[in-house]
């Protein structure tokens, strides 16, 4: 048993460097084109957003057991089995979310979470583990159809928010609208940063409870006990604070250049999304990088589409798309490595 509880330990710690570097890796989300609008000073963007990271983590649990009891069935598996699947799913969601920022590319880290879980549970599977269930029908429910609705709904959202905000302040003097705009983006920023929050620190505490349960500190009808939620929050928060500024780049510039009122609209879009799928009853773990991308180049696409960088956004797209096979790949690799190392020792 002790030897269970040291692995569950280090899955939990392990699950807290991710949320960690989910905190930097999607820090942009919230921030950049607040930054790239001079709304708010970058530092002072980050300890924002850092500190509606932290309260949006502690809203809800919806999402954090969607992630825990409906990606993969790990029931019926001893203790250290279940645990090694986490781990894996871990490591292959770290791996990809540093892969991607290290190229500034906006991936879902959500995604590679699910991903991660789902490819450690196929190999689970590939090695004869007969009381394990990857759950593609959930799976396909919960993420696929909202991976692909969500930017969908985020771009035509904004393009037409965006052509209303024209429409009323056509007769505007533009120096005054903007300043107006510049103010409010303080506000659209953080709302984001709070959904931010809700969705994406509620994936690790998925995590942290799947390995809690594993040996038998929570039951999965209890619910996500308070010390959990505080852990995730406070490693989100911290990564988020340590900042992402490759990713802010491709964001606030590379994408598109975002005046306030875009901005404005593009960050209130994408928070009035990330609420809705988190408290509707689909509980969807819906990726925030998806949204917020997504309403940027809708609110762009109200000045031309050509002004929209579609050679940014296609390899945008491109990283989106192998966000999930690519971290289910290397967490199949993870598992498998995991199970040589243990049949060695």
């Amino acid at each position: 048993m002790g030897s269970e509880i040291i692995l569950a330990v280090t899955v939990m710690a392990i699950a807290l460097a991710f949320d960690f570097t989910n905190g930097f890796h999607d820090a942009a989300n919230a921030i950049a084109t607040a930054v790239s609008t001079r709304a708010l000073r970058p530092r002072a963007a980050l300890t924002m957003a850092a500190f509606m990271n932290l309260v949006g983590a502690l809203l809800g649990t919806a999402v954090a057991e969607t992630i825990a009891t409906q990606i993969v069935n790990l029931d019926g598996l001893e203790q250290h089995e279940q645990l090694s699947i986490v781990l894996a799913a871990l490591l292959g969601a770290i791996t990809w979310n540093l892969i991607t920022w290290w190229f500034g590319l906006p991936s879902s880290s959500s995604h590679a979470l699910i991903g991660g879980l789902a490819g450690a549970g196929l190999g689970a599977v590939l090695i004869n583990w007969e009381d394990v269930e990857v759950q593609w029908g959930k799976i396909v429910e919960k993420v696929v159809i909202p991976m692909v609705a969500s930017p969908a709904i985020g771009f035509t959202l904004a393009f037409f928010a965006m052509v209303g905000v024209l429409w009323l302040f056509r007769n505007s003097a533009p120096h005054r609208t903007l300043r107006r705009f510049r103010i409010g983006q303080i506000g659209s920023s953080a709302a984001l940063a709070l959904g931010h929050g809700l969705q994406d620190a509620q994936k690790t505490m998925g995590v942290i409870f799947m390995a809690s349960i594993a040996v038998g500190w929570n039951k999965p009808d209890e619910g996500i006990p308070f010390w959990i939620k505080a852990l995730a929050a406070c490693a989100i928060s911290a990564g988020t604070y340590s900042g992402g500024w490759r990713i802010m780049r491709t964001l606030g510039r590379r994408v598109i250049q975002v005046d306030p009122a875009r901005g404005f609209v593009a960050e209130s879009v994408g928070a009035i999304v990330l609420y809705l799928a988190a408290f509707t009853p689909i509980h969807a773990p819906i990726s925030t990088t998806h949204t917020i991308t997504s309403a940027i180049m809708g609110v762009g696409a109200t000045r031309s589409f050509s002004a929209v960088r579609w050679g940014v956004a296609k390899n945008i797209v491109v990283a989106w798309v192998m966000t999930m096979p690519m971290a289910a790949a290397t967490a199949i690799v993870c598992f498998l490595a995991i199970q040589g190392i243990g049949a060695l020792v």
